[in-house]
């Protein structure tokens, strides 16, 4: 990376207090990928920043750029602020979460302008849905929660493959699901594999054809079938871990 001055818009993943007034920003941008920076003097009353630098802002931010690993903010514009969702506990954790998977399954500082913009998306979903009924928080969390990391595994190139045995590339008969071979097997590749029933099926194929906004319902026992399909995937092809996709599950 070169130095000197950066300007990119970015979303504000992690915020953590340094010292006395500064914060350290975990950043992901569309044309950098993830990045660093630090916010010189963010916590004193009068810091010309206000209260902007926190999670999940949308910012156009100005940046310098100088020997260390971490950037200088330098100055910072809301782009969007999600004011309803800071509202909502619910919709705060979705949020949460949806900021770690990204960070944890785009490190580095590779570009990626589709998932920003995907975060970015589900950012404003969970805002607009933001303090809906109790029986549907969040705009549906679970559901949307793994909308949202099929997406993200589509991104990283780790979609699981459902047109045929992840195996043996065999079209019918398929009866399970192997995160070890990446999605759906045959029956006579079900070794390792776990029960794939059909809602749970539809389910990862709608999600990933359909726009966030769209994402398909499926029952909870459905729900928990996809998650461990995407987390044993995730597991063992990428080595990352995340956090059950809603609170309590």
């Amino acid at each position: 990376m070169s130095g000197g001055p950066v300007k990119t818009e970015a979303v504000v993943l992690r915020s953590m207090r340094y010292g006395e007034a500064d914060r350290i920003l975990h950043l992901y941008t569309p044309h950098r990928g993830r990045m660093g920076a630090i916010a010189k003097g963010v916590r004193r009353a009068r810091s010309r920043f206000g209260g902007r630098l926190e999670p999940f802002f949308r910012l156009q931010l100005e940046l310098h750029e100088g020997r260390g690993e971490l950037l200088t903010v330098t100055g910072a514009q809301t782009v969007e602020g999600h004011p309803r969702l800071r509202g909502d506990a619910l919709a705060l954790d979705a949020a949460a979460r949806a900021c770690d998977a990204v960070s944890r399954l785009f490190e580095t500082s590779e570009p990626h302008p589709g998932v920003f913009h995907l975060l970015c998306r589900k950012l404003m979903l969970l805002d607009r849905r933001a303090g809906g009924a109790a029986g549907d928080p969040a705009g549906g969390a679970r559901p949307g929660a793994l909308a949202f990391r099929l997406k993200l595994m589509h991104a990283a190139g780790l979609a699981p493959q459902l047109g045929a045995c992840a195996s043996c590339g065999e079209p019918e008969g398929l009866v399970g699901f192997s995160g070890a071979a990446g999605g759906v097997v045959c029956g006579a590749c079900e070794a390792g594999s776990f029960a794939l029933d059909e809602d749970s099926y539809h389910f990862m194929s709608e999600a990933l054809a359909r726009p966030l906004s769209e994402t398909p319902a499926a029952r909870d026992a459905a729900l928990g079938v996809v998650e461990r399909a995407i987390s044993e995937t995730l597991e063992h092809h990428a080595h990352v871990r995340l956090a059950p996709a809603v609170g309590g599950i």
